[in-house]
C-alpha cells in the first residue's frame, strides 16, 4: 500500500485526468469526489475507479471537456445538461445552485440528463446539510437488475442517499444502492473460486444461483426483493422518464471503455427544514438521535464513514501500489495497462 495526504493524492488524481484530456476545472472536480470516497472508506467509488475513467476519456466515451449546462424550467426547478462528461461537474452546478432556490421556495430540484457515474452519492448530498438543508438524491445506472418474475437484467443497483444536518456534529447520511450486493463481491468471489450464496443474484433462466460465474451474466438480486425492484423501478422513472437520462438497459457500462456516453440521469431534491416545520427541526433532530442513543449497541447510518474520515485525516489515504503506480503513469503521460 501506498500512503498520501488527501491533498497530495487530490493533485496526483487531477495531474492523471487532465494528462488524458480532461479539462482542469472537470479534473479537480472528479479527483476531488474520488478521494473523498477513499477518505470515507468507500474504496469502489474511489481512486481505484481513476485508470478506467481515463481510458474512457481518451476513447471519447466521457466528454472531459464537457462543461454543463443549467436551464431553470420553473421558479424552483432546474434542468442540467451533463454533456456526456463526468457526473461530478454537473452535480457540482445542481450544488452550487440549488440552496438559494430552496431558501426561496421551501424546496427545489434539478434533473442531471447525458450523466455518468455518481460516486459515492452520500457526499453529494452531505455537501447540501452543511448548508442547513435536508437533501435527497438518486441516480439509474446501466442495468444489472431483473425486474419480479423478469430474467432480463433491466435496472441498475440505482442508489440514493439522503442527509440532514445534526447540531454539534457531521449531517446524518444514508447511503445504499437497491442491489442486496455488489457486483464487485461476486467478482471477487470468482476469481477466489468460491461460491456465493443462492440469494445474491440469478442466473440468465433466472434461477437462483450459487455459481458466480452464472451469476454475472444473470442478474443481482435486490435489496429486499420485491419492494427493493419497486424502489429500482421508481429511481428508473425519475431519472430517466422524468430527468431524460438513458434508462438501465438503454445505458452502456461505468467499467469499460466500449460504446458511447452511458447517459444516466440523476434527480436531486432539496429542502429547508425552516419552511416545513418552522424553527424546530433541529430540536427534534436532537430528540431523535437521543432516543436512538438510548440504546448502546445501536449504530447510526455513516458512523463507519465518519470513523474511515478521522483515521485518514491523521494517517492519510492508502491505496494499492499498483494503483499508485498506474495513476503515477497517467500523470507523467504514460499509458496505463
Amino acid at each position: 500500500m501506498v500512503t498520501l495526504s488527501s491533498a497530495e493524492a487530490e493533485a496526483l488524481a487531477t495531474r492523471a485526468l487532465t494528462g488524458c484530456g480532461t479539462s482542469l476545472v472537470n479534473a479537480a472536480s472528479t479527483a476531488r469526489a474520488l478521494v473523498a470516497a477513499d477518505v470515507d472508506g468507500q474504496s469502489g467509488h474511489g481512486l481505484a475507479r481513476l485508470p478506467g475513467y481515463a481510458a474512457q476519456v481518451k476513447a471519447g466515451k466521457i466528454d472531459g471537456l464537457a462543461v454543463p449546462t443549467l436551464t431553470g424550467s420553473r421558479l424552483a426547478t432546474l434542468q442540467i445538461d451533463a454533456k456526456g462528461g463526468f457526473a461530478y461537474p454537473a452535480l457540482d452546478v445542481a450544488i452550487d445552485a440549488l440552496p438559494g432556490l430552496a431558501l426561496a421556495a421551501g424546496v427545489a430540484a434539478a434533473g442531471i440528463f447525458a450523466s455518468h457515474h455518481i460516486g459515492q452519492a452520500g457526499r453529494t448530498v452531505e455537501r447540501l446539510a452543511n448548508q442547513g438543508l435536508v437533501a435527497l438524491v438518486v441516480s439509474n445506472t446501466p442495468s444489472a437488475m431483473a425486474l419480479p418474475g423478469g430474467t432480463r437484467p433491466m435496472m441498475g443497483t440505482n442508489p440514493l442517499a439522503f442527509a440532514a444536518p445534526v447540531g454539534g456534529r457531521a449531517p446524518l447520511v444514508i447511503d445504499l444502492a437497491l442491489s442486496l450486493v455488489a457486483r464487485s463481491k461476486i467478482v471477487a468471489a470468482q476469481k477466489a473460486g468460491q461460491s456465493i450464496p443462492p440469494d445474491w443474484a440469478s442466473d440468465p433462466a433466472g434461477k437462483p444461483t450459487t455459481d458466480p460465474a452464472a451469476a454475472l451474466i444473470g442478474a443481482l438480486a435486490p435489496i429486499g426483493g420485491a419492494k427493493g425492484a419497486a424502489l429500482a423501478f421508481m429511481v428508473e422513472i425519475l431519472c430517466g422518464a422524468l430527468a431524460g437520462g438513458h434508462y438501465g438497459w438503454e445505458a452502456s457500462s461505468f467499467l469499460d471503455d466500449r460504446g458511447s456516453s452511458p447517459g444516466v440521469g440523476q434527480v436531486l431534491i432539496v429542502f429547508d427544514p425552516a419552511a416545513f416545520g418552522g424553527p424546530g427541526f433541529s430540536v427534534r433532530m436532537d430528540s431523535l438521535l437521543a432516543a436512538v442513543a438510548a440504546e448502546s449497541a445501536v449504530r447510526l447510518p455513516g458512523d463507519r464513514r465518519l470513523a474511515s474520515r478521522e483515521r485518514a485525516r491523521v494517517s492519510g489515504v492508502s491505496i494499492p501500489s499498483d494503483l499508485h503506480a498506474q495513476i503515477k503513469r497517467l500523470a507523467a503521460g504514460g499509458v496505463s495497462p
